[in-house]
């Protein structure tokens, strides 16, 4: 496949240097996306530069993760309006290590084109600052630097030494990788490009070198809110002890129709066929939404694992009404909490389940479910109560510690979607 034709029928390519396309066309090829370990996981907004990647070593190249170990220290001012707080040795170190696992699930690092991770402080660690500032500095002018976009619209409220300097850092990145890696392209976003020229332009004025550059477009969701976070504006991490399996999945799924069309183009590897008959199966039906669940299990399988989404999708049955008492005693207590996070929720003694709780006390004035006991005993006797998915048929069952979901928890339950989670405290 041609790597630049990928990426146009995809619309991942936002900007992009002129010959490209026919350096890349010569022969096998190396490139590199940074990634700024600020963080102890990546997240969705990462997706899209790791696709990159991705797409990249499909046409045959070979890609490069480069782990910002020491620009991660310095902060990247583009998009940014402060400065923020520095990360110690190692914390970044503890996030490097993190981010080698994450990786693994997206890029083959076998093979003539194995994909490589490095970090940018194994060759700044060696370099002194006067050093630095002679075989590097003195190339780049500083009316260069100050027209650069990440840096005019700091001037105003302020940018300091440190994070004006880091334009400087990056480019040097791309030198180091140009002369001991062979790559001759750098990736990411479009708020980049000030950043990657910087890059190109080292290059050739040290080594008389020509390198190139392309950025993707800075994603937005249809609303026009940022992408990256949930409704509730919470990051999705792809570590699963920050954003769970479920919660991961539930993102995808619930994808606006405009947004899954742009979405499955991008963070998955399916074919422009195979896009075009999911596209018009969704037309024939959208409230069977085929996109949106398509995205998100090649995504979850991707990041988690097919087990993972299989969970995810019967989490999902359970919170639609169907489900088995069985079924909720296979989720452990996160991913209980993720299922059931919007639905009511109430509490109750552990020492009142010791004696047993009578159904009707415990449907009114433990948790709510009914108005009063007379409400309670005809929901029981039409059949639309549930304690832990199970039909209670009888008026004056009782609910006992013997009911508890991972020892704290009992679901109630009024008809197929009325939920109250209860917590024995």
């Amino acid at each position: 496949m041609d790597f630049i034709e990928e990426l146009q029928w995809r619309g991942m390519i936002h900007t992009i240097m002129p010959g490209t396309k026919e350096k890349l066309a010569e022969k096998s090829s190396s490139g590199y996306v940074g990634f700024d370990p600020t963080a102890s996981s990546l997240q969705i907004g990462n997706l899209v530069a790791i696709m990159l990647l991705v797409h990249f070593q499909r046409a045959g190249h070979k890609p490069i993760a480069l782990v910002g170990g020491a620009t991660g220290m310095i902060g990247d001012p583009s998009g940014k309006s402060e400065e923020r707080n520095l990360l110690s040795i190692d914390e970044i170190k503890y996030n490097l290590d993190c981010f080698r696992t994450q990786l693994t699930k997206f890029l083959d690092f076998s093979g003539p084109h194995g994909a490589e991770i490095v970090n940018n402080f194994d060759w700044f660690n060696g370099i002194s600052f006067l050093d630095f500032l002679r075989d590097a500095g003195k190339h780049l002018t500083l009316n260069y630097m100050l027209a650069k976009d990440s840096v005019q619209s700091r001037l105003e409220t302020g940018i300091s030494f440190t994070e004006f300097s880091y334009q400087l850092l990056q480019a040097y990145d791309f030198f180091w990788l140009y002369n001991n890696k062979n790559c001759v392209l750098q990736m990411g976003g479009s708020d980049q490009w000030g950043n990657i020229t910087a890059g190109c332009e080292l290059i050739r004025r040290k080594s008389s070198g020509e390198a190139f550059a392309i950025t993707c477009p800075l994603l937005t969701k249809a609303d026009g809110t940022k992408f990256g976070k949930s409704a509730a504006g919470e990051k999705i991490w792809l570590n699963p002890a920050m954003t769970s399996p479920y919660k991961f999945y539930q993102f995808w799924l619930n994808c606006s129709d405009d947004d899954a069309r742009r979405f499955i183009k991008i963070f998955t590897t399916k074919s422009s066929d195979e896009i075009s008959a999911l596209y018009a199966e969704h037309d024939a039906a959208p409230h069977a939404r085929p996109l949106q669940k398509a995205l998100a299990k090649d995504i979850t399988i991707r990041v988690h694992s097919q087990s993972d989404w299989e969970s995810a999708v019967e989490a999902s049955t359970v919170l639609f009404g169907e489900g088995t008492t069985q079924t909720l005693k296979k989720f452990g207590e996160s991913d209980l909490l993720s299922i059931f996070e919007g639905v009511p929720k109430a509490s109750v003694a552990k020492t009142e389940l010791e004696g047993g709780i009578n159904i009707l006390d415990f449907l009114t004035a433990k948790c709510n479910v009914a108005a009063s006991k007379g409400e309670a005993k005809r929901l029981i006797q039409n059949g639309g109560i549930f304690v832990n998915k199970e039909k209670i048929a009888d008026s004056n069952a009782t609910i006992t510690s013997a009911s508890l979901l991972n020892g704290k928890y009992i679901l109630a339950q009024k008809g197929k979607k009325n939920y109250v989670l209860v917590t024995v405290e």
